[in-house]
């Protein structure tokens, strides 16, 4: 079967260009193009440092509807990861449960998946925070997942926070979010926010050498960047 990690459309430096920038900037370049990908209501469990980025691996979960065995949630995903992959799970946000815990972050570390994101609730987030990985969740709760849910499905589209995401697309999450870039569209989205990320360092180096906020914040002094200056 072809991973759909390997047939995503990404320019060979993507994720590393992508973990250099900040989500804003990130995201102000998906609305200059109009494309959704920010996401709400999704925060760090810990306080990781700088900007985590990597290629979506997709898991959705759903309620156990039946006795017997069952496929616990994202361990396929995780078992099928290579480094710079991030397991993105669609639990439909769910808070009462939760669908990440320390095993899997355990076995995440070890296969070198750079990080988590959990539309719903995770545990054990000291446990991930020891291990270093980065875990963006709705929530952290200490239910467990047994019983209650399993996985659905993995490497299928997925809808998380309301924004479609698919295994193979870019995502990238530091302290201010969490926003995912549509692999077809990575090499625009990353130039452009390399652009305004190099406006918004000149603006903060004229502020600091004493011009006035007033002047900085003008377009004439610092034009915006468009989309038209990405081919």
């Amino acid at each position: 079967m072809t991973d759909p990690l390997d047939t995503a459309p990404l320019p060979p430096d993507a994720v590393a260009r992508l973990r250099a920038l900040d989500v804003c900037a990130v995201s102000d370049a998906l609305d200059t193009l109009g494309l959704p990908g920010a996401t709400t209501g999704l925060a760090p469990m810990w306080p990781s440092p700088g900007t985590v980025a990597g290629r979506v691996r997709t898991v959705r979960a759903a309620p156990r509807t039946s006795a017997g065995p069952a496929t616990h949630i994202a361990s396929p995903a995780v078992a099928a990861a290579r480094p710079d992959d991030v397991i993105v799970i669609d639990n439909h946000g769910r808070t009462d449960v939760s669908c990440w815990g320390g095993l899997l972050a355990e076995a995440a570390v070890a296969a070198g998946i750079a990080g988590v994101v959990v539309d719903g609730a995770c545990r054990d987030v000291p446990e991930c925070a020891d291990l270093g990985l980065p875990l963006f969740a709705g929530a952290a709760v200490p239910v467990s997942a047994r019983g209650r849910i399993v996985q659905e499905d993995m490497d299928v589209p997925v809808r998380i926070r309301g924004v479609r995401v698919s295994s193979g697309d870019l995502v990238a999450a530091d302290r201010n979010g969490v926003v995912f870039v549509p692999a077809a569209h990575a090499g625009r989205v990353i130039a452009l926010a390399e652009r305004i990320a190099a406006r918004e360092a000149a603006m903060s180096g004229a502020v600091r050498a004493g011009r006035s906020i007033v002047d900085v914040m003008h377009d004439s002094q610092f034009p915006t960047v468009t989309a038209e200056e990405i081919p």
